[in-house]
């Protein structure tokens, strides 16, 4: 018996991982999960977090227009779709992965530290996705007032005393 349920465990344990994408591999699969373990959907894709982390493919990666307002003026997420179409290559790709700045809210740093494989993965994946759509809207400055809805990012207020 013990045997038979370890056997199961183990066919079980190796079904699981033949249809997951496993650290270090580099495909379609594994940058579809880079993109959501790595919190690329939440910004960059229109209605991921209003149906619950479901991935639409038609808007996935397409960017938004809802700004995200601070002291550095307006900022839009990326058409990842289109920065993917502009580098031309995934060694290109790579190569800006590891070195764009950006401004707030975009942690570019957590970019920086994905590891080679996990960027060429993405890169695939977004490839993959199919037309690249339109651009996002453009940055506003400070002071300038965004032609489309955005969220405030207030500094923190300390308390008095």
């Amino acid at each position: 018996m013990k045997v038979g349920i370890c056997g199961a465990f183990v066919f079980g344990a190796v079904a699981v991982s033949a249809t997951s994408a496993l650290a270090g591999d580099v495909s379609v699969a594994r940058g579809a999960q880079v993109a959501i373990t790595s919190g690329c959907h939440d910004c960059h894709t229109n209605g991921y977090a209003e149906t619950g982390g479901k991935v639409d493919p038609a808007v996935a990666l397409k960017g938004t227009g809802l700004g995200w307002q601070g002291p550095w003026g307006t900022t839009y997420p990326a058409n990842l779709r289109l920065v993917a179409k502009d580098k031309g290559s995934e060694d290109a790709f790579l190569q800006y992965a590891k070195t764009f700045q950006a401004k707030p809210p975009m942690p570019f740093f957590n970019v920086h530290a994905m590891d080679e494989g996990d960027i060429r993965s993405l890169y695939q994946y977004i490839v993959s996705l199919g037309e690249p759509g339109e651009p996002v809207p453009e940055y506003a400055p400070p002071g300038q007032e965004p032609k489309t809805p955005y969220i405030v990012i207030a500094p923190p207020i300390m308390p008095k005393g």
